[in-house]
């Protein structure tokens, strides 16, 4: 349970088309500054929230930066009007909602059910979540070192580094992908790697790789998806608004 404010966004009305938009956002503590994403297939609506003010930019469907928007000419003032009192509304609660957001994660992680935030006396909103487990992957077992790095391409791709002498990995070993029809990663070996120096075979570093990725990359995070159902509620997206 969340203390959200008087969600003035969600009395707004969005256009038919635009109803589902995906949110995000994410608080600057050096410059005070709350960058606040909403994204439609179509293009995207980017707000950078201070105290002074809301700066605004919009990308298209190419991701390309721009001061037009890229929706229908009916629709573009009223997303809009939408996205600047919702993006005030979330900078009025930041930096204090991501920390109930991580908070409400660390009491799931100690098996409690329900989540307060603390708060003066005030009408708070009761978001439910479902939080999907973690996959079980060991530890590293091969020689050296390992980490993962994200490299350009389509579909979320990653490589694994790795370094038989304990230092900064460096060495691409496998890569790892999320598959667009399915929505579950997909690895690769890169050819030439000498395995028994690895230390572990081809096949169970795949494996293990996925189960990486699967946590990383594709199960969302308690904390995240408490802070993503909140900007939900805030902006009235969630189901909880009715719009006509």
């Amino acid at each position: 349970m969340l203390n959200l404010g008087p969600k003035r966004a969600a009395t707004l009305p969005l256009p038919r088309a635009l109803q589902h938009p995906d949110l995000d956002a994410e608080w600057d503590d050096e410059t005070q500054t709350t960058a606040v994403s909403v994204e439609y297939p179509r293009g995207q609506l980017h707000l950078d929230v201070t105290d002074d003010g809301i700066d605004y930019h919009f990308h298209n469907v190419s991701g390309e930066t721009s001061n037009r928007s890229p929706f229908a000419r009916a629709d573009a003032a009223p997303i809009l009007e939408w996205a600047l009192a919702f993006a005030a509304d979330v900078h009025a609660l930041m930096p204090e909602l991501e920390e109930n957001a991580g908070e409400a994660a660390e009491w799931h992680d100690q098996g409690f059910t329900i989540y307060v935030c603390e708060t003066e006396p005030a009408q708070l909103d009761l978001l439910e979540i479902d939080v999907e487990g973690a996959i079980l992957t060991l530890p590293w077992l091969g020689s050296g070192r390992v980490e993962q790095n994200h490299i350009d391409g389509d579909h979320h791709p990653i490589e694994l580094l790795w370094n038989p002498q304990h230092e900064e990995p460096d060495r691409p070993i496998a890569k790892a992908w999320l598959d667009p029809r399915t929505e579950e990663p997909r690895t690769a070996s890169i050819p030439g790697v000498d395995w028994n120096e690895v230390g572990l075979p081809q096949a169970e570093v795949l494996e293990w790789l996925e189960g990486v990725y699967l946590n990383h990359h594709v199960i969302e995070d308690p904390a995240s998806a408490v802070f993503i159902a909140a900007l939900e509620r805030i902006g009235g997206v969630d189901g909880s608004v009715h719009r006509g």
